[in-house]
């Protein structure tokens, strides 16, 4: 094991690698438990962390379709002064009228284009199925301009990868919830990606990730929350990163399930974990073609958590 004062690199030596790492990584989820906030505390939040200095790791906005327009509202809301001009980026949940959705998702998209004043767009869709029919029955519904994220059993999902692909659509995987049982063994999250990279279908997580190393927390926010074991986010895209350079099915179980800082080296070159090494070209691969990003309800949590090991 190598010594601490060697691991996890400051920000200043290990930028590129933690870059390649980090960027884009995190969808914004906040109106979701735990967090459950307001449409106004949710816009006001991620408008701030557009302002910030760690807006370059901040993903999508994900909301539901049928609040799209308390979002117009709150999103008009916002104070104008010193208004960043990037567009928003949005993500969005569909009720169970697909048809419906993908016309007001288009209505939107079109009057947010022509509007003034902030701007936003939905670029994805996100679904749960329950049959490989339903990617075939959706994937012909949503237009090939929406990426589409289908969230796929676990336990069987083998065939619905080859159907994603088939379709050139993406998955998701649920990695955790408010109790334990919503948290999928290793085993199951291991098998998933490295299906996903034999595949060639990309992927995003939600759920469960607010922390960047495997670690115990709370289920919530709530001070009586039971804790249990959590996965690290660091640990899942590795994973991914590793499992499409051919790591082993064993080894990479051992990665998600590391708990120790000491464990990771971050360098301007590439990221360490105990004798494996990715460089920042493969990372930077695995994240664009392979492991897209995940859906957290808090963005500073995480971001808090990598500043306190020294990774920003």
């Amino acid at each position: 094991m190598m010594p601490r004062s060697q691991t996890l690199r400051n920000s200043v030596v290990a930028a590129d690698s933690t870059t390649a790492l980090l960027t884009n990584l995190i969808d914004y989820a906040g109106l979701f438990p735990p967090a459950s906030l307001s449409m106004a505390a949710c816009v006001a939040n991620y408008d701030s962390y557009l302002r910030s200095q760690w807006d370059w790791i901040l993903g999508r906005l994900i909301i539901p379709v049928a609040r799209l327009a308390e979002f117009e509202d709150a999103l008009s809301k916002l104070p104008n002064q010193g208004a960043p001009s990037v567009v928003w980026r949005l993500s969005v949940l569909p009720g169970d009228d697909v048809i419906a959705e993908v016309a007001r998702i288009r209505e939107f998209n079109a009057r947010m284009a022509n509007g003034s004043g902030r701007s936003a767009a939905i670029e994805s869709i996100e679904l749960r199925v329950s049959s490989v029919e339903n990617i075939n029955r959706l994937s012909n519904i949503i237009p090939l301009e929406l990426e589409a994220y289908f969230e796929i059993p676990l336990s069987s999902h083998s065939a619905y990868l080859t159907a994603i692909n088939k379709s050139g659509r993406r998955a998701k995987i649920r990695t955790g919830g408010e109790t334990a049982d919503k948290f999928p063994v290793p085993e199951s999250v291991i098998e998933f990606i490295g299906q996903c990279a034999a595949a060639d279908v990309p992927f995003k997580a939600t759920a469960g990730l607010h922390h960047p190393l495997r670690s115990v927390h709370r289920f919530t926010y709530q001070p009586e929350s039971a804790s249990g074991m959590m996965h690290g986010f660091i640990n899942v895209f590795l994973c991914a990163a590793f499992l499409r350079k051919g790591m082993d099915f064993h080894v990479a179980v051992q990665l998600l399930e590391e708990p120790l800082p000491e464990a990771f080296c971050f360098d301007s070159n590439g990221i360490r974990w105990r004798t494996n090494r990715l460089t920042r070209e493969e990372t930077a691969a695995a994240r664009q073609e392979l492991a897209i990003s995940f859906g957290s309800c808090s963005f500073m949590e995480p971001i808090e958590d990598l500043l306190a090991l020294h990774l920003l």
